[in-house]
């Protein structure tokens, strides 16, 4: 319901965008709604049989996973700081996760399918850029994924054995602020790795566990230590990032 209603949200603020649609806007928006249903869908089926702390930290490991997707969907290899970057602001996600999770991870049905999940998260990030790169239109883009992703998951419905649900003010607010905020999230990816690289735009999201930290304390909660210090190293990984490693010149050799 949420990427419905985000779809339907995108649609009015996108609706002149809608009369040139192309078939290539077609093509990018189903693949990368295509990637968020599965990575959605497969991080849900998991969290039914796993707490949230072994799911972040098994989510974690797209950040490090996606350098290496670049490197050989565009044939580029990130810079040195780039895999530095994504060293440590994937060890600082493990750190907010608790290292409990990493104890008492073991291969049910959970994991494996959150693991799992870490594939189209990942991927869902490059075809993101690869998209981008070749000129297709935001607007229509936006509108596609998200309702692409809703649909999916209504088509998913029978296959996982879930009904309609009955009518209530509360889901239905739910999904009208998920939606809102989906709307937004995807429309600012979409915007965004125009001009960012995956990998750079992997470690950047990797903020997204601090922020929750920064928000949560502010509404009354307590985070560890562990938790604070690995809020620290994304941080820290996400300015690694940004630097380049820049050579001596010898004039010896000149």
């Amino acid at each position: 319901m949420r990427f419905l209603i985000a779809g339907a949200i995108s649609a009015v603020i996108f609706r002149r965008a809608l009369r040139g649609i192309r078939w290539r806007d077609v093509g990018a928006g189903v693949a990368i709604g295509a990637m968020i249903h599965l990575g959605y869908g497969l991080q849900t089926v998991g969290l039914q049989t796993i707490d949230s702390s072994t799911s972040g930290f098994i989510t974690a490991m797209y950040v490090p996973l996606v350098p290496f997707a670049q490197w050989a969907v565009f044939r580029r290899r990130p810079p040195a700081m780039a895999f530095v970057g994504a060293g440590l602001a994937f060890a600082g996600l493990i750190l907010i996760a608790g290292p409990e999770a990493l104890l008492t991870l073991t291969l049910g049905r959970g994991e494996i399918a959150t693991m799992i999940a870490t594939l189209p998260i990942a991927a869902e990030i490059i075809l993101i850029s690869v998209f981008a790169a070749r000129g297709v239109d935001l607007g229509r883009v936006t509108i596609i994924q998200l309702f692409a992703a809703g649909l999916l998951g209504i088509l998913t419905m029978p296959v996982v054995g879930e009904g309609v649900p009955e009518f209530s003010w509360v889901w239905l607010g739910a999904a009208v602020g998920l939606g809102a905020a989906s709307c937004l999230i995807q429309l600012t990816m979409n915007w965004a790795q125009k001009s960012v690289s995956p990998t750079r735009a992997t470690i950047i999201y990797s903020a997204e566990p601090v922020w929750a930290g920064v928000v949560g304390r502010i509404a009354g909660e307590r985070l560890p230590v562990l938790a604070l210090v690995g809020g620290g190293l994304v941080v820290l990984g996400i300015l690694a990032s940004e630097l380049k490693l820049v050579r001596r010149r010898d004039p010896l050799r000149e």
